[in-house]
């Protein structure tokens, strides 16, 4: 591969893209293990895909927030290094498709270029911070929740301790009580709230700690009714320390903080963020609440021109994608998009007509759409027009018909069964056979290709995920359907129930099935949740069980959406949750790597940077120590028990105290100068003694 360069104004990005190009060039010459390289660049945003020979690269954008300039870089990156296809994400990213490894650090460049990273999009890292698009212009927010999701995303990028965490991290804030940002189904959840105290209106939020989707979803619990702005990140900070020291590092699938929470409770969860509080960097974290500022732009148009104001689409467009914000005079404008892809053309376009008619603040929603913002009222009619003109002014924005889907097997590993092909069939038998619905936003419909639920399928009132049975020798894709999902209020929710397994040819008579009886036998203005509640679960089945006759499967069953030869099952090995690594050889290295960042935080005067690289220095080396003796840790809290029962017990090793005290001044101490000297010396003295029990056990 050819050598590249690159000079940016931020020596820490530019530090980043260069490593990763070295990393590039150590894994193409054999040098570098392809586990710890597969680490590495999940870390900066590069991911495998079903497609050989070519990366997914995905583009973090902070709680969803994109510039039109910004959208014209993404647009020109993928159009240089891709197909010119943007994908827009449920975690509010961008992915492109089919990159070449070599290019991706030329791509990151020229992305940063206008402010745009790369970095901790994937792996085992705290991911892309989510919020509700709506935030700053929402009617019902107690206030802008925009400035604290920046100040946390900031706050979190290439820290020391979220570098190589058991699995990913996600947070999410809402901008109200109606929770549309699922803070219940993340790692950490913030949903706003204001308090009176001393007779003065104090900001803070309502804490959710340990949902999840996945395989196995999980309720958040609540970890603060009310958390003081001030201490918002403190605590998350707090969060991911005991997340990383307790964490779960063996079984990848039980490694996330919901069973870790499950496992010890919500209590003694919360008492060990509490013994961290010593050991933070910040003790009291003031937010910028001007760091996000999104206004209106002087217009110089009346806008008169022609008029739309008989057109029934343009009608309906403004009941179902239009809402007046807060702002008086000024109204937000959801865009449609299916599937959540965008063209390259198309976005470029869409730029223009923003910087005509709304703020330069554009945000991706959370089911794959966008946000325009401070449209003028005058504005409306030539607005609705322009994006007609770019086919993105369908009705019916975060409808029934407005389907959740993630790419499944168009691109992904893990994918099943294809969720794409009948995303595309159920909004057309949506928008054909039960128009009406386009009106109704109290049916979601999700979908995921795997049931790891990047879809968000247990979200929803109607939810599918990617399957498949066996008939005889042959293989049938499938759907696995779910009902009842959904949100409640204020951190508060449900995880949709399984129903039935049936062929995936078959999801349209499965979806007519329950809309016909819903609309038959629902009392009117029912909820659906309330009819499945009031129904229950074998009402479904029993309703749905001829659509699971396998002895009535016809030629085409065999075939899966969008596809014309017969299915089989193409699963490989997934990156979303990142890859564990336990080569003795690439951990005696790293620890050495980590004394290297340890002493140049110190240098940098980083001090409590310092001391965690110095503390994950002493736990590789540990864990490699205990790996030559072929004791399996899962934790960082077990390697450091199990290093005291074999090795300084049986004195062969020589330490001052016990393995656990040493290890764990990193929370016993202020991280001041001085600690970080003594920790890091410490530490040089530690790795040396493992590098040479390490040379005795291989002479």
């Amino acid at each position: 591969m050819q050598s590249f360069r690159t000079e940016l104004e931020n020596p820490l990005v530019e530090k980043d893209i260069i490593e990763l190009e070295e990393k590039i060039r150590a894994f193409r010459n054999g040098t570098l293990h392809e586990d710890k390289f597969r680490s590495l660049r999940l870390a900066r945003g590069v991911y495998g895909q079903r497609q050989q020979g070519v990366q997914m690269v995905r583009i973090k954008l902070p709680f969803g927030k994109i510039s039109p300039k910004q959208l014209i870089r993404v647009a020109d990156i993928s159009d240089e290094y891709s197909n010119g296809n943007l994908h827009l994400t449920t975690r509010q990213d961008i992915q492109i498709h089919h990159v070449s490894l070599d290019k991706t650090p030329e791509l990151w460049a020229k992305l940063e270029e206008d402010d745009i990273t790369l970095r901790e999009a994937c792996g085992n890292t705290v991911r892309n911070i989510t919020a509700s698009a709506v935030a700053g212009i929402d009617p019902k927010e107690p206030f802008d929740v925009s400035p604290y999701a920046d100040a946390m995303f900031r706050y979190f990028l290439r820290k020391p301790f979220g570098q190589e965490l058991g699995r990913k991290l996600k947070f999410a804030f809402s901008s109200n009580d109606d929770d549309t940002a699922y803070t219940f189904m993340h790692d950490l959840g913030f949903i706003p709230k204001v308090k009176i105290i001393e007779g003065k209106i104090v900001r803070g939020f309502k804490v959710l700690i340990g949902g999840g989707l996945g395989a196995q979803p999980f309720l958040a619990k609540t970890a603060f009714e009310f958390l003081e702005e001030d201490q918002l990140i403190p605590f998350a900070e707090a969060v991911v320390r005991v997340f990383d020291r307790h964490g779960e590092r063996l079984s990848r699938h039980k490694a996330r903080i919901k069973y870790l929470i499950n496992k010890i409770g919500i209590d003694e969860f919360l008492r060990l963020t509490e013994e961290e509080r010593l050991a933070l960097n910040v003790k009291s974290f003031e937010i910028n609440r001007e760091a996000v500022i999104s206004k209106e732009k002087y217009i110089n148009s009346s806008f008169t021109t022609f008029k739309v104001s008989d057109d029934e689409n343009y009608k309906d467009w403004l009941v179902t994608n239009v809402f007046e914000q807060k702002q008086q005079g000024f109204y937000g404008v959801f865009i449609k998009v299916s599937l959540g892809n965008l063209n390259s053309q198309t976005a470029r376009k869409l730029a223009e007509v923003v910087s005509t008619y709304a703020s330069d603040d554009i945000r991706i929603t959370i089911n794959q759409g966008l946000l325009l913002k401070f449209v003028p009222k005058g504005a409306l009619p030539a607005l609705f027009k322009a994006l007609a003109k770019l086919k993105l002014a369908d009705i019916g924005f975060d409808s029934v018909g407005d389907i959740t889907a993630c790419p499944g097997t168009d691109t992904c590993n893990l994918g099943i069964s294809s969720s794409t092909g009948i995303s595309t069939e159920l909004e057309r038998v949506i928008k054909e056979e039960f128009p009406e619905l386009l009106f109704n936003n109290d049916i979601k419909i999700k979908i995921s290709g795997c049931m790891n639920s990047c879809g968000q399928h247990a979200l929803a009132q109607i939810g599918f995920h990617g399957s498949s049975f066996k008939n005889g020798s042959s293989v049938v894709p499938a759907l696995q359907l779910v009902l009842g999902g959904g949100v409640l209020g204020n951190g508060e929710g449900r995880i949709a129930e399984k129903i039935i397994k049936v062929p995936s040819k078959r999801g349209p008579e499965v979806l007519r099935t329950l809309l016909i009886d819903f609309e038959k036998n629902a009392v009117e203005g029912e909820y659906f949740n309330t009819y499945y509640d009031k129904k229950g679960k074998d009402y479904f089945y029993q309703l749905l069980k001829p659509h699971a006759d396998n002895t009535t499967l016809v030629a085409d069953d065999y075939i899966d959406w969008g596809h014309s030869e017969q299915f089989k099952t193409e699963i490989g090995v997934g990156e979303c949750a990142g890859v564990l690594i336990d080569l003795v050889a690439t951990l005696i290295f790293e620890a050495e790597e980590k004394l290297d960042w340890a002493k140049s935080s110190f240098d940098d005067e980083l001090f409590a940077d310092s001391i965690y690289h110095s503390y994950a220095a002493i736990i590789n080396a540990a864990k490699a120590l205990l790996l030559d003796k072929s004791v399996l840790t899962n934790t960082h809290h077990g390697i450091i028990n199990d290093f005291d029962i074999q090795y300084v017990d049986s004195n062969e090793i020589k330490l001052s105290s016990t393995f656990k005290e040493f290890v764990l001044q990193i929370n016993q101490n202020e991280p001041s100068k001085q600690f970080a000297k003594i920790y890091l010396g410490e530490a040089i003295d530690f790795i040396q003694q493992a590098k040479e029990i390490r040379n005795k056990q291989n002479s």
